[in-house]
């Protein structure tokens, strides 16, 4: 005789609510759109990650504590 094994439920995978860098990366005032914090080393074209106590730049590892 075989034993029939129980299904077990499929785990669930969260999701992450999806960021878009347009949201985050500027910031619109009146007709003017601004560029929020850029790297000083790298230049105008690389964002800085706003952290809580810190902005880090992915590309060249410059870090500003706040």
């Amino acid at each position: 005789m075989a034993k029939e094994k129980e299904a077990k439920p499929k785990s669930v995978r969260k999701k992450h609510p999806s960021i878009k860098k347009g949201e985050t990366a500027y910031k619109i005032e009146g007709d003017k759109v601004i560029r929020k914090k850029t790297c000083p080393k790298c230049g105008a074209g690389v964002f800085m990650a706003e952290h809580e106590k810190r902005t880090h730049c992915g590309k060249c590892g410059f870090t500003e504590y706040k």
